[in-house]
């Protein structure tokens, strides 16, 4: 055409919503600091964008979002039958999973938190601060529950309890953590995005914020082996007197934003 190719430019175009949704991933990424952009895109498709995550990505990396590898607290293969890889869960309540975190108070005292979930599922059943078993009468026995050798769980008195209950018992190897996976990476989860980011004035208010987070975890937050959704997306709790106060039935986190600058209030509206 008798024009020089240097003069001949692509205009990339702008899309119209470009800007809301660089506010909504902003908004995101500060209000799940330990999401990436996988999840966040999750959260925005449920949220009704029709994003994709190469489009999340791209503005991702263009704002300079990151998951930050340390984070500041803030106040408020041997393998034995006991193992996660002999013998995997294929239906809920088919194989739970117990094991303890420990965490400290502001004063610097030490706490220990019990965690419960069902390995299919992947819902997390229990976070007590204390011993409390009456999960089992909200979601009913278990075939089998898996844990370590500690001393909690060999004790005899428990051993017998959960022989009378009709539950099987489940031990991993000795040292060998990673039989027990579905749990570990659990625990992982807690401490990453709850436990590191928190300061604990109370043992009470542990047991309040880890029920917040439980059922945040259970109803809201996208688990990537089960496609980026929630474990429980319809499991909301009753105020049955087994929480702590009226956590069970309190708001939880805050509501996502939609496209057009609202909030949900369809399906996650009522998990709130």
């Amino acid at each position: 055409m008798g024009q020089p190719r240097g003069t001949q430019r692509y205009r990339p175009t702008q899309r119209e919503d470009e800007d809301a949704l660089t506010q909504a991933i902003v908004a995101l990424a500060s209000q799940y600091g330990r999401y990436g952009y996988r999840r966040i895109t999750a959260l925005l498709q449920r949220a009704g964008w029709q994003v994709g995550k190469d489009r999340v990505e791209r503005i991702w990396r263009r704002e300079g979002l990151k998951v930050p590898k340390k984070q500041k607290p803030r106040g408020r293969l041997w393998l034995n039958d006991g193992s996660c890889v002999r013998l995997r869960p294929t239906h809920s309540n088919h194989v739970w999973s117990y094991d303890f975190v420990s965490a400290r108070t502001h004063d610097g005292r030490s706490v220990r938190i019990l965690n419960l979930i069902d390995e299919h599922s992947r819902e997390c059943l229990l976070i007590r601060v204390e011993r409390r078993w009456s999960v089992m009468v909200m979601k009913g026995v278990p075939e089998h529950i898996r844990s370590d050798n500690g001393p909690e769980f060999v004790a005899k008195d428990l051993r017998k309890w959960l022989a009378d209950t009709g539950a099987k018992t489940l031990y991993i190897e000795p040292g060998s953590p990673w039989e027990n996976g579905y749990c570990e990476s659990f625990n992982s989860k807690l401490r990453d995005e709850f436990l590191n980011g928190e300061i604990f004035y109370s043992i009470k208010e542990l047991c309040v914020l880890a029920e917040r987070w439980r059922v945040h975890y259970n109803t809201v937050r996208p688990h990537s082996s089960l496609g980026y959704k929630p474990p429980a997306p319809e499991t909301w709790m009753t105020p049955t007197g087994t929480g702590c106060g009226e956590v069970e039935t309190a708001s939880r986190f805050p509501l996502l934003h939609t496209p057009d600058g609202g909030y949900l209030n369809s399906e996650i509206n009522a998990l709130h």
